[in-house]
């Protein structure tokens, strides 16, 4: 039966790439598939295995799936207010000068998205950052490859941070690295984001020009940017001093919002916002985490750790950055840590930004690239692909540069 459920498993992964070629949502046939694997589970279970136990396994996945749902639904409907009132619209409008090179919006973008994702999380950094994009009007093509900049520099933006990526938490609290080293992989992680975005630059020598118009932000709006602001270094600083998981920091940020425009304007229907995310992203992150879920429970990532036994060190973490780009890299570090792998600091640095940024070579292999491609209509699995050999070559840069970095310490 194991292998059974492994295949339906590969299928629900396929139905994502194959989606442009059967015309299925993949939000329909994840689901389907993700919530099939798990019925036939409970129907035939593993010898031994009790109803109990069984419960307990879905349960925790479920938890996880439902901590990631609240959240996302938090930071969408703030992201969706803001941008129906203009308020990103101004900002954009403010900040980026009236004429401006491709090329130059091109880096300007990575390092938007890297630092700002350095401060927030991955999701709210992407919706933030495709807002941004959405609003200057890209052609299709070009926006793609900014697009998948982003994906790449809030990915790589975290690594250097224990609130930013779960995994640099993970090694960190394992006693594997301390904050002073952690802080060095911020310079070979953005040196990664600037050599895609020179990669990605190349055929752009088009100039932009900006529409200059003047967007009227009432002062609740305003407010409520503020508001926003405060709710992810509120997060940062809960989770960082007293444990506060950020999904219950981001649904009270949304409950001051409901409380901030019910108190200066009572006739916004402040809870029609909620209706205005995009429900599909909800339910395709539903799907690829039941299925995340039962690779976990049929022990396949505990088959990851004998890698270690075939390859050096170096070149295990070199591909563990790879596999995390098909595997959720939580389960698959844990599964790492919890095998006793005896390693030097610059070896667990080279782990450490190897599962944070290899996420970002397939578009599936994070939470940056489910959202974007959720959000932005032509970029599919086989799109982002196009773009492999940028980043391929933009992730071994960054993973050479953590190995300079570390043989100075």
């Amino acid at each position: 039966m194991s292998a059974v459920l492994l295949f339906l498993v590969a299928l629900g992964f396929v139905s994502i790439v194959a989606e442009d070629l059967v015309h299925i949502d993949k939000a329909k046939t994840t689901l389907f598939f993700g919530s099939l694997v798990w019925v036939l589970h409970f129907i035939f279970p593993p010898s031994g295995e009790t109803s109990d136990a069984l419960m307990i396994a879905l349960d925790e996945n479920l938890l996880d799936i439902a901590s990631l749902w609240l959240f996302l639904m938090a930071a969408m409907t703030l992201v969706a207010y803001l941008s129906h009132k203009g308020v990103i619209d101004g900002i954009v409008n403010a900040l980026l000068p009236e004429r401006m090179s491709e090329r130059k919006l091109m880096l300007l973008t990575g390092l938007f998205a890297f630092c700002f994702s350095s401060m927030a999380d991955n999701i709210t950094a992407t919706l933030v950052c495709i807002a941004v994009l959405m609003n200057l009007r890209l052609p299709r093509e070009k926006m793609l490859r900014y697009v998948v900049l982003v994906v790449f520099s809030v990915n790589a933006g975290g690594t250097a941070l224990i609130t930013g990526d779960v995994t640099t938490l993970m090694i960190f609290l394992a006693d594997k690295v301390e904050i002073p080293d952690l802080m060095l992989l911020s310079l070979p992680a953005f040196m990664a984001v600037a050599v895609l975005s020179l990669l990605l630059s190349r055929g752009l020598s088009g100039e932009l020009v900006m529409e200059k118009r003047h967007t009227e932000v009432a002062n609740g709006d305003k407010a409520v940017a503020v508001l926003f602001f405060c709710t992810i270094l509120g997060t940062i600083f809960g989770n960082v001093f007293f444990g506060i998981p950020p999904v219950l920091t981001f649904l009270f940020g949304l409950s001051l919002m409901f409380m901030v425009v019910q108190f200066l304007n009572r006739d916004e229907p402040t809870l029609d916002y909620i209706r205005k995310i995009e429900f599909d992203t909800l339910l395709f992150f539903l799907g690829v985490l039941l299925l995340v879920g039962m690779l976990k429970e049929q022990g396949v990532l505990a088959y990851f750790p004998q890698l270690y036994d075939v390859l050096p060190p170096l070149a295990a973490n070199y591909v563990m950055g790879l596999v995390s780009s098909l595997f959720d890299n939580v389960p698959l570090t844990a599964a790492l840590l919890n095998s006793g792998i005896e390693m030097t600091l610059d070896q667990w640095l080279t782990l450490t930004y190897a599962v944070g940024v290899g996420g970002s070579l397939l578009v599936i292999g994070s939470a940056a690239g489910v959202v974007a491609m959720s959000k932005v209509d032509g970029l599919t699995f086989g799109s982002y692909l196009k773009f492999s050999g940028y980043l391929l070559v933009a992730y071994t840069a960054g993973f050479f540069g953590v190995l300079a970095v570390g043989s100075l310490l």
